[in-house]
């Protein structure tokens, strides 16, 4: 899927998004110009997202109109390249932190499809009128049920994609990494989902799995 969006490519090896707010920086990366249009380089230091890219994984539902719920925005790093992906559609971008919420309304106030929602990502229906249906839902929330709060997001939202970054240490310290991806995406499937995709992040973030998903119910 990732050959039918024209706003992310590669340069040695490296995925880069083609800028929604041209000359501006999010977060001191570099700005690249190819045949006229700046791109931005996409850190896989710096995002989970791109660490699954950069590590083989395939799955990929940006098209430029999609409609995104980004649970666990933080400060916008990641929802800003997501930003650039989707040019034409939103990145509904919730957050819990007031303190690191704040950091985010400076990123959402150059890009008009990002919308910044303070709000805790367990519970969906205290944001529910501050967002539309979405198509994905994107995770990055290091708590426990990580797997239970995509399935109830994706519900919420009548999301048919979801993509979730398994934090195990965030689920229980005694327990294997490898234990801890199982249960999630054996949780997601009691869910009604279907796994498309997993891709372990190990190379950029210690015991962190992707896990990509399907809604079938």
């Amino acid at each position: 899927m990732i050959r039918d969006n024209e706003n992310v490519m590669f340069i040695d090896g490296r995925p880069l998004t083609r800028s929604a707010d041209p000359g501006r920086r999010v977060y001191g990366e570099r700005l690249i110009d190819i045949s006229g249009k700046e791109h931005r380089e996409w850190s896989p230091n710096r995002s989970k997202l791109s660490a699954y890219l950069c590590l083989g994984g395939s799955f990929f539902p940006f098209l430029e109109n999609t409609n995104v719920l980004y649970l666990g925005a933080a400060s916008g790093t990641t929802a800003s390249h997501v930003s650039d992906l989707v040019p034409f559609g939103k990145v509904y971008c919730v957050e819990f932190s007031p303190r690191t919420f704040r950091d985010l309304l400076g990123t959402c106030e150059f890009r008009k499809n990002m919308i910044p929602v303070l709000g805790d990502a367990t519970s969906p229906e205290g944001y529910r009128f501050a967002v539309d249906n979405v198509d994905v839902v994107y995770q990055d929330v290091a708590q426990k049920g990580q797997a239970d709060i995509l399935a109830d997001n994706m519900e919420c939202f009548s999301a048919r994609y979801g993509m979730v970054s398994i934090k195990a240490r965030s689920e229980d310290v005694t327990v294997s990494p490898e234990k801890i991806f199982d249960r999630a995406c054996g949780r997601l499937e009691k869910r009604g989902l279907r796994i498309l995709e997993t891709v372990s992040l190990e190379r950029y973030e210690k015991a962190h799995m992707m896990i990509a998903a399907e809604m079938i119910l």
